[in-house]
């Protein structure tokens, strides 16, 4: 019949009391609704500054997990440019990556915590960078 199917974690009682308790947890603190009021800001305020700097391609995702294209005009990718993007937000102490087949999607994906404050911080950075000469494409 083959192998099948089993895990270390497969009825282990700490683990199941451990993922009742997060998911108390996120609940009771209302983790959900604070990941999609903050992710909306952020998405809201990235596409503000895909107005202002014509390399950001498109701007998507859900709650707490974004993805920002850098691509030219003709939809080419950048992928430099978000390895640039990348190593100078870690200066600012942002780590941030990149994914896509071309590696030019910047990946936003902070904890559940993040607070209004530190997207504020997040979007101030991101428009010093974009505004950058090296970010001009």
């Amino acid at each position: 019949n083959g192998m099948e199917y089993f895990n270390t974690f497969g009825g282990n009682p700490v683990s199941c009391r451990i993922g009742t308790e997060v998911l108390r947890t996120v609940k009771r603190e209302g983790l959900q609704q604070h990941a999609y009021e903050v992710g909306e800001f952020l998405k809201r305020e990235l596409r503000s500054l895909q107005t202002r700097f014509p390399i950001i391609g498109d701007v998507r995702g859900h709650g707490l997990f974004l993805g920002m294209e850098l691509a030219t005009a003709e939809k080419q990718p950048l992928p430099a440019h978000a390895d640039y993007l990348i190593n100078r937000m870690k200066t600012k102490g942002i780590l941030m990556s990149s994914d896509g087949p071309d590696h030019n999607v910047l990946k936003i994906k902070p904890p559940m915590v993040f607070s209004m404050e530190n997207a504020q911080e997040l979007i101030d950075h991101l428009a010093t960078v974009f505004a950058e000469d090296f970010m001009q494409a």
